[in-house]
């Protein structure tokens, strides 16, 4: 009997451990787990662009449409509670300012979305109270009213160290970058980038207001080629004189937005900036106004923006400014009507048209003034 009850607490007291040790193991892996963090998203867009050169011919116009997609992935591990390891990929073959991909007629489906995947994020990320430390090539800190893109696309990323510093009072931004060190440089000498920003946050009785203001310089520009194969060989409306950059630029960004909680029962924002190139002589100029309504953040929620934008050649490096409006680049001024509808809780219905006006001799052509419209129809799914 004795033994019998010794064999039955060893079997016990063996099955406890055993699955102690299960529990723990599992407990661990899903610990670790709990530490990769994914997300990404989908966008499918029906795009057509039109060109009406005003020469009074039509020899020169030109109207193209496409079905494209942008697909992004990233994911983020939490090597600590403070510090992250960061690595994204996005579509459209390492283009720094557009992740689109343009659907080919002669190439099947199966050979879309992985093949053209470029890593746009790669790098660490280090939290500390209201401080922020990036370094690496990671999505930039950077404020901007609205989301304006006076000076930066939304899809650009930055290679080197950035810096923020952001309580209720205000914001601090700091970096120091290398533009060249990414895919499809095509600048025969490195540039670097000095990026300092800050702006000062706000609350008055009903309202918020920042006040903002920046300074960006390029090391490295004047007398440089073109820095990215994308921008096929121009000063994307930058001034080039025999190939080379004719400037350098040094940006001094000034901006205000004043922002509503309510008004008719929607959020109102109001923003206006201003960009001024202080290493070029003449040309060096250029400013966005914009107005939003409402915020797309609930299911059934939608917004609509407004901004009228203009940029004088030199005012910004248009390799680096809104690769939509304008076609990218500088040389240029119009609207931009912007729509988003939340159709569920992943899901978006987006619209833009731009109606914009192209300087004549854009890009060192011989070409005219031209009107440019492009519309833009978007799915987009997160995940």
């Amino acid at each position: 009997m004795k033994k019998t009850v010794v064999s039955i607490l060893a079997v016990l007291t063996l099955g406890t451990a055993v699955n102690a040790e299960t529990t723990a193991t599992k407990d661990s892996f899903e610990k670790i787990f709990d530490r990769v963090h994914f997300k990404g998203d989908l966008r499918l867009r029906y795009e057509s662009k039109e060109t009406y050169y005003k020469d009074g011919t039509d020899s020169t116009n030109k109207t193209t449409y496409h079905n494209r997609y942008r697909l992004r992935l990233v994911s983020i591990v939490d090597l600590t509670q403070q510090l992250t390891f960061d690595f994204g990929m996005r579509s459209g073959y390492g283009n720094p300012t557009s992740g689109n991909q343009t659907f080919l007629d002669d190439k099947a489906l199966s050979d879309y979305f992985w093949q053209s995947l470029r890593v746009n994020m790669l790098g660490v990320t280090y939290k500390d109270g209201d401080s922020t430390l990036k370094v690496g090539r990671e999505p930039y800190m950077l404020y901007r009213p609205i989301k304006s893109q006076l000076i930066w696309d939304n899809d650009l990323s930055f290679n080197g160290i950035n810096y923020k510093h952001e309580n209720s009072s205000h914001i601090i931004n700091l970096g120091i970058n290398q533009p060249t060190y990414a895919e499809q440089v095509t600048a025969k000498k490195d540039i670097n980038l000095f990026v300092a920003q800050y702006v000062q946050k706000m609350k008055l009785e009903s309202s918020r207001l920042n006040l903002g203001a920046g300074v960006y310089y390029y090391d490295g520009v004047k007398g440089n080629t073109p820095i990215y194969g994308t921008n096929k060989n121009t000063g994307m409306g930058n001034t080039l004189v025999n190939g080379v950059f004719k400037n350098d630029y040094t940006i001094m960004e000034v901006f205000a937005e004043l922002k509503f909680k309510d008004v008719f029962g929607k959020p109102l924002a109001l923003a206006a900036g201003t960009a001024y190139n202080v290493a070029a002589s003449n040309k060096n100029f250029g400013y966005d106004l914009a107005v939003q309504l409402g915020k797309a953040k609930h299911v059934h929620d939608w917004q609509i923006k407004y901004s009228y934008t203009e940029l004088q050649e030199d005012a910004v490096l248009g390799a680096h400014s809104d690769s939509d409006n304008f076609g990218g680049g500088t040389a240029a001024k119009g609207h931009a009507i912007r729509t988003k509808f939340k159709f569920g809780k992943k899901t978006y219905l987006a619209a833009t048209l731009f109606y914009n006006t192209l300087y004549a001799g854009r890009n060192g052509t011989t070409k005219p003034e031209a009107d440019y419209e492009r519309v833009q129809l978007d799915v987009i799914l997160k995940f």
